[in-house]
């Protein structure tokens, strides 16, 4: 199985000319069906828009960052440079809808600027300190000669290329409207060459179909170093997508402890607590009775012994959710085990590990696997589950599969959410696969830390 999962796991179909995923059928080959697909037309799209927008984004970048330069002696241009650079997050926020739109890029939003203080002043700091801002403002100069490059190489071959395939049906205009027997060639007083007779014609027309067909893979290789610069330049930097995803980490690190807390005092208040408080009452009154009627005192006794008995139960199953003692001393195999055996439907336990993870890597593991088999129980209607535990190199992998009827998702609300925003916190994945009439298979993955 853990072979298995290791091919399979996180491999997706990227689309191709078709706009399918690579498991698509299709009558045409992909270099046949380019010129038509939608991809190649979202990617030339995006090369004719590049010009005008790049020649407005430019001009404003160039004029706006030199008069602010040149005011920098005075306070003017502090403002005005702040404006400059504002103006270029938000032309890269459009540039990154546009990449989105028709290149078809993943990419994220700028990161939101940090003032040191508010105010106005604050707002200008930020906006210096932003490293975002000065890649924008790069990205809006760098990026015209680039764009006329594209345009002028796609429009040309893209127009070649159509207009020599379909010569032979408008070759006719040129000797009656033109005058000439049709497109020259070559010219001077005494000899002229003309593409008229069927055999130019049809290597024209071949000369034609060869451009056509190159030209979306052309416009792709374009393309590409704009998505270059796209990424370079306008999307976050990996520095800040780090402290973004650690800074929403430790929030859900904080909830998840609360809610922990939370759930630890209402289980001591509602069970162990009121228990107590109750032996305690039944012990004061075995000990008034104790005198006036032995008998009766020693019913009570005996009743609170099995409050006692009940008491204790209640705290240890408390103990062990809190960190059971058998996950510290004997590790998962046996911890998952214990969780298994009191499972309400048959459970198979497979742990391959060469050794143990980090103890909190390895109590994150026995409380997802807890939670599921948990899931399982109230929800799945299955007969039979499995539980298998393995590495892939570094990373630490469980997976669950039962029979049951499906349908699991991990929604907003549901407990799979907040377990998937856990395993986040430690740079984990939950993986959901549960069809409707079953079975399910839900795959964790987490880092392993020794």
């Amino acid at each position: 199985m853990a072979t298995e999962y290791g091919q399979d796991y996180g491999r997706q179909g990227r689309p191709g000319f078709g706009g399918a995923g690579s498991g698509a059928r299709h009558l045409l080959p992909a270099g046949l069906r380019a010129p038509f697909a939608a991809r190649m037309w979202r990617e030339f799209g995006f090369t004719l828009l590049s010009l005008p927008i790049s020649v407005i984004t430019f001009t404003l970048a160039v004029t706006m960052f030199s008069l602010s330069a040149g005011l920098l002696i005075t306070f003017l241009g502090v403002p005005l440079l702040a404006a400059t650079l504002a103006s270029a997050r938000g032309f890269a926020a459009m540039e990154r809808t546009r990449a989105r739109a028709l290149l078809g890029m993943e990419i994220g939003s700028a990161e939101p600027l940090r003032a040191a203080k508010p105010g106005f002043m604050g707002w200008v700091g930020a906006v210096f300190k932003s490293g975002s801002s000065w890649r924008n403002l790069l990205y809006m100069v760098l990026h015209m000669p680039w764009s006329i490059v594209t345009f002028t190489v796609s429009v040309t071959f893209w127009s070649l290329g159509w207009a020599l395939l379909t010569y032979p049906l408008w070759y006719w205009v040129f000797p009656t409207y033109v005058g000439q027997d049709g497109i020259q060639l070559f010219g001077d007083e005494n000899r002229s060459v003309y593409l008229n007779n069927p055999f130019e014609l049809a290597v024209t027309a071949g000369i034609g179909l060869a451009l056509t067909l190159a030209t979306p893979w052309l416009i792709r290789g374009l393309t590409m170093v704009d998505r270059l610069l796209v990424w370079g330049l306008l999307s976050p930097s990996k520095l800040v997508n780090r402290v973004v995803e650690l800074e929403s980490d430790r929030g859900v690190v904080v909830d998840t402890a609360a809610a922990d807390l939370r759930r630890i005092e209402r289980d001591l208040h509602d069970g162990a607590q009121a228990r107590l408080v109750n032996l305690a009452m039944g012990l004061g009154l075995a000990k008034e009775k104790l005198n006036e009627d032995p008998h009766a005192a020693a019913r009570m006794v005996d009743e609170a012994h099995g409050e006692v008995k009940t008491a204790l139960q209640e705290l240890r199953d408390l103990a062990r959710g809190i960190h059971p003692a058998v996950l510290t001393d004997r590790g998962l195999d046996a911890a998952l085990s214990s969780v298994a055996s009191r499972c309400t439907v048959p459970v198979q336990v497979e742990v391959d590990l060469p050794q143990r993870p980090a103890p909190a890597i390895e109590g994150i593991a026995y409380f997802t696997v807890s939670e599921l088999l948990q899931n399982v129980s109230k929800h799945s209607g299955a007969t039979r589950a499995t539980v298998d535990v393995w590495r892939v190199e570094n990373r630490l992998l469980l997976q669950v599969t039962d029979n049951g009827v499906g349908g699991a998702e991990v929604g907003a609300g549901s407990g799979l959410a907040g377990l998937a925003e856990r395993l986040g916190a430690v740079d984990g994945v939950l993986v959901v696969d549960s069809p409707v009439a079953g079975p399910t298979r839900v795959t964790a993955e987490l880092p392993w830390r020794t």
